[in-house]
């Protein structure tokens, strides 16, 4: 049984990480309207017309419902056979996380929200993602969250610190994509061929979240530096924090990537994709971080 919960757990990490993926296509596609202000149904059907929209939306939708029924699996099985209360815990807090964003989206269809609230959709999406794979970890060499040193309170206060400022920045890049700001700044990494632009309407919304993303690449980078100091001889500590890092450096490229694609639109929507998947494992590493910090308390 310990395998089926394992491969279930597996399972649901994958599904939630394509869930989030692809609610960032239909965000850079704008297809959030693909089925209308019809749901579950899509123009009326089950099977809508095959319109381009209309099939990103509803592809979403069907993979967010095959995935909450894994969950619902992977829910009960934990609870029935799994001792640990951090296995538990994690799994609840995935299903809620899933259960809110879908709720959420469904509303969106229905009845449209500010930009604001549907950048949290991605927020949640992301903490979704976290929580699956905080639980797919449990099951591995990594699940055993004790670290094999004793954590400094200043390294504590960074991690969580850094983790807490990165999910500000998230939601910055999701609230430049629900604004449809991306076009605010051309060319990277000078915005408009200026250092410091006009901070007018989209250009400022881009800049300012351009900005947050270097101080949260210094922010990481700061957290390496003193995990390869201090903590190197602890494998869990030096793996999350290097691939931070590794992370973190991606996502700066990729940002840059999506700019230079802006006249293509398939690059557009592919880089866009890859930068959201970027960006779900940065934070899923420095959430394994914060564990670790958390469990260092029992040590």
């Amino acid at each position: 049984m310990q395998k089926w919960i394992q491969r279930l757990a597996n399972i649901s990490a994958i599904g939630m990480f394509l869930i989030l993926a692809m609610g960032a296509l239909v965000t850079k596609a704008d297809a959030g309207r693909g089925c209308g202000d019809e749901w579950p149904l899509c123009h009326g059907k089950f099977v809508p017309a095959h319109t381009i929209s209309s099939f990103i939306e509803y592809s979403h939708r069907l993979v967010v419902g095959v995935v909450t029924l894994v969950l619902i699996a992977t829910f009960y099985l934990v609870f029935r056979y799994v001792k640990r209360n951090d296995a538990k815990f994690y799994i609840t807090m995935t299903v809620v996380m899933t259960l809110i964003q879908a709720a959420m989206g469904a509303l969106a269809v229905i009845w449209p929200q500010s930009s604001l609230v549907l950048a949290l959709h991605f927020g949640l999406s992301l903490l979704a993602f976290a929580f699956s794979l905080l639980l797919a970890l449990v099951f591995t060499s990594f699940g055993q969250f004790l670290p094999q040193k004793r954590i400094s309170s200043g390294f504590k206060t960074l991690v969580w610190g850094t983790t807490i400022y990165s999910y500000i920045v998230v939601y910055l890049g999701a609230y430049v994509r629900h604004t449809t700001s991306t076009g605010g700044c051309t060319g990277w990494p000078l915005c408009n061929g200026e250092v410091i632009p006009e901070l007018k309407g989209a250009t400022g919304i881009v800049f300012t979240h351009r900005i947050a993303a270097l101080l949260l690449f210094l922010c990481i980078l700061a957290l390496y530096l003193q995990a390869r100091r201090h903590y190197q001889g602890s494998d869990k500590l030096w793996f999350g924090s290097r691939w931070a890092l590794i992370t973190v450096s991606l996502q700066v490229i990729s940002g840059a990537v999506v700019t230079w694609s802006m006249g293509n639109e398939t690059a557009y929507l592919f880089t866009g994709m890859i930068h959201a998947m970027i960006v779900a494992c940065m934070f899923g590493f420095l959430c394994y971080l914060c564990v670790l910090t958390l469990n260092d308390r029992k040590a």
